[in-house]
């Protein structure tokens, strides 16, 4: 079995890959810092499975599983991500991940969603699928791209924009474009009023 394990951290890949080894004797694991190096690693060596966060430097985990997905529609993603808001949880769904778990997730967690995807089923962790169950989409998010919920995200958490482009390998320009044209998607004018929209769409928790 061979895993293609890609995220920003080179010291979480080099723990969780040590991790799904020790789960699952035989496998190989590969690592990639990026979404673009992961499109380079499989073009290399076609992996069994994909293991991704959203958040990478470049274009976005959801971005990079499109384009997989685009290329060897055959190719099975799981993402294994911080984010657990629903609306991220949604587009890796529709973006052609098999499957969603949080890093809070047990190593046994892990391990069921490797193996129930790798049988072809798909496989969300417990807590997140009953959210998405009682939850239905929220109509302001409608439209909005996956780099565009990314950033709101951050910024409705009061995340700095000089932060967002480091964190995004973006420029601070970039971040600003976006802001305006989230600003419009919400129909808000403020930054204080997009974090409003946070708080209200359940994205955000209140302080207090």
């Amino acid at each position: 079995m061979n895993i293609l394990l890609v995220d920003k951290h080179a010291v979480v890949r080099l723990g969780y890959a040590s991790l799904l080894r020790a789960l699952l004797p035989g496998v190989e694991v590969r690592e990639a810092g990026s979404g673009e190096e992961a499109l380079a690693r499989v073009q290399e060596a076609v992996p069994n499975l994909v293991i991704t966060g959203v958040g990478l430097p470049g274009i976005s985990g959801l971005e990079t599983t499109r384009r997989l997905r685009q290329r060897l529609p055959q190719l099975r993603v799981l993402f294994f991500s911080q984010h657990q808001e629903l609306p991220l949880v949604r587009q890796a769904l529709e973006a052609g991940a098999s499957g969603y778990i949080t890093k809070g997730a047990t190593p046994g967690v892990m391990t069921e969603a490797v193996q129930r995807i790798l049988d072809g089923h798909t496989y969300i962790e417990q807590a997140l699928a009953t959210e998405l169950a009682y939850h239905p989409v929220d109509h302001r998010l409608q439209g909005m791209t996956a780099r565009e919920l990314e950033i709101f995200l951050m910024l409705a958490k009061g995340t700095p924009t000089r932060s967002i482009a480091d964190q995004l390998s973006i420029s601070s320009k970039t971040v600003s474009n976006h802001l305006t044209l989230l600003k419009s998607k919400l129909q808000v004018t403020s930054h204080a009023e997009m974090v409003h929209v946070g708080i209200d769409m359940g994205l955000v928790r209140a302080a207090g």
